[in-house]
């Protein structure tokens, strides 16, 4: 029996241009709660997560998806800002860290002084 050969990259867009599914490059999964939706589930858990340390009295004003401006037509999205002992905490939920988001947490502690806290 030949070995079946795995999808080319073309034929993979044809078959979610036309099913209307597209998948995550790094395999996150998109989970929805208390009617937020995140790009993984991991990072979902995280919101669960701080939520409880919110409602704890742990940590104060929890944002979603806070933008910030790098340059021009550049952004940093973070996953969640709060506060925590009076301190503004900037996180990401990192499963792989691109380039490309090596280089804005680069940018964001150079322009906005701030550095990302990490957590998988």
């Amino acid at each position: 029996m030949p070995k079946r050969s795995r999808p080319t990259t073309s034929t993979k867009r044809l078959m979610a241009a036309l099913t209307g599914k597209t998948g995550h490059k790094y395999g996150a999964k998109p989970t929805t709660v208390d009617g937020k939706r995140f790009a993984s589930k991991r990072e979902a858990r995280r919101y669960a997560e701080l939520k409880l340390l919110e409602q704890a009295g742990k940590i104060a004003a929890l944002r979603c998806q806070v933008r910030y401006r790098l340059v021009q037509v550049v952004h940093y999205v973070a996953d969640f800002v709060y506060t925590e002992n009076g301190q503004q905490i900037v996180e990401d939920v990192k499963g792989f860290k691109t380039r490309e988001y090596k280089a804005k947490k680069k940018m964001m502690a150079a322009q906005h002084d701030i550095e990302i806290r990490e957590t998988r």
